[in-house]
């Protein structure tokens, strides 16, 4: 790890440690002391990211009880042998998915985000893998993500352009398009939705 990474990681655990104790803490003088804290993890993690600090404060001290990681969904669709990539605005191509509603399940959550990013009627089959994303994306983030790859079936719809995707398109795994948004959806990620599609009995991933 290097000395960037060192600090990120820092950063990350003090921020942690100073929203528990906001959180559980009493003593006003101790509450205090925790959000100086979390203020100097803020300006550690603004001063290695370049991310303003104000954004990082937005990002990274709005929770409060006991910091738990994100959850990111995505999903992955095939026709024959070629998966469904989406094109961000920003002219980037990903699996279609994204936060897991706080009122929703990870499965209802995967066909919310498909519908609205692809305009496909899915059905969820499998797990494929759940993810730290500090280990598979980059840039880091200023707080942990856990990402849900699953397994989905089209039964219905079709792909209306909108104010997140341009494009939907089936890729095979020889053509994947470029850029690919690799903060979201990396080509290893891409490979492994393939290796679980042909698995006669995958075995979901967790790291």
């Amino acid at each position: 790890m290097d000395s960037k990474e060192k600090w990120l990681t820092w950063a990350v655990s003090l921020q942690s440690i100073a929203q528990a104790g906001l959180f559980y803490g009493k003593d006003p003088y101790d509450l205090e002391r925790y959000e100086n804290i979390r203020n100097i993890a803020a300006e550690m993690m603004s001063e290695q990211t370049d991310i303003p600090l104000e954004k990082v404060k937005d990002l990274f001290c709005n929770e409060t009880g006991y910091q738990t990681p994100k959850l990111d969904v995505r999903a992955a669709i095939f026709s024959g042998e070629k998966i469904l990539l989406v094109k961000e605005a920003n002219g980037t191509w990903s699996l279609p998915g994204g936060w897991v509603d706080a009122d929703t399940s990870v499965r209802e959550s995967a066909i919310k985000e498909v519908k609205e990013e692809a305009g496909l009627d899915v059905t969820v089959e499998q797990v494929i893998a759940v993810q730290d994303r500090d280990k598979h994306n980059l840039p880091r983030y200023a707080y942990k993500i856990c990402k849900v790859f699953v397994l989905c079936s089209a039964v219905g719809g079709a792909f209306c352009p909108n104010v997140e995707t341009t494009e939907s398109r089936y890729f095979d795994l020889s053509e994947l398009p470029s850029p690919l948004a690799g903060e979201k959806t990396t080509a290893e990620q891409i490979r492994m939705c393939f290796d679980a599609c042909h698995a006669e009995h995958w075995k979901t991933m967790i790291d």
